[in-house]
């Protein structure tokens, strides 16, 4: 009776304990969009500002340093179609997309070859293409990280926003 006691009472802690992680997690989000019939999908971690500021939390990444576009596991982009983003194609298939900050703190839109890594695991070694992101602020400050996909023309844009950050890119089927 007392190793049946002993086992009951370890599996509700180990129960106890994965349901207060999963909830720390956050929430993840989505957006998709269809370009000539092919999906364009991203997936991501969606912390909030909780009374900090974008510059709380992005101010401090020096010029050259990653941040991978939400929380927790890495931003996942997803193209059922070869991509234009201006001069950069980008082939079908699935990446991790990163921003990288500059030293004139603009932001490039990093596409890495690895996808599903832990966010704080990238690996400069497997990008494979950056485009310039025109940033602007929004009208209002965002709480939550959003990312969205959007038709625009035959194409689409992607924008992310944060707190006072607000950063596109375009792109166009090849």
């Amino acid at each position: 009776m007392k190793k049946l006691a002993i086992g009951v009472w370890s599996v509700l802690m180990v129960v106890s304990f994965a349901a207060a992680a999963l909830a720390q997690a956050g929430p993840r989000g989505t957006s998709n969009v269809q370009i000539e019939g092919k999906t364009v999908s991203v997936e991501y971690g969606r912390p909030s500002l909780r009374g900090r500021t974008t510059d709380d939390m992005l101010g401090k990444l020096p010029a050259g340093g990653f941040w991978r576009m939400g929380s927790n596991n890495s931003t996942t982009f997803k193209t059922d179609v070869d991509l234009a983003f201006g001069d950069v194609t980008v082939p079908a298939g699935e990446y991790s997309i990163w921003m990288q900050r500059q030293e004139d703190n603009s932001w490039k839109l990093v596409f890495n070859k690895q996808h599903g890594q832990w966010g704080t695991q990238h690996d400069p070694s497997q990008d494979f293409a950056s485009v310039p992101l025109k940033t602007s602020q929004p009208a209002k400050s965002v709480e939550t990280v959003t990312l969205t996909l959007r038709k625009a023309g035959n194409g689409g844009t992607l924008t992310v926003q944060w707190g006072t950050l607000e950063a596109v890119a375009s792109f166009q089927p090849k």
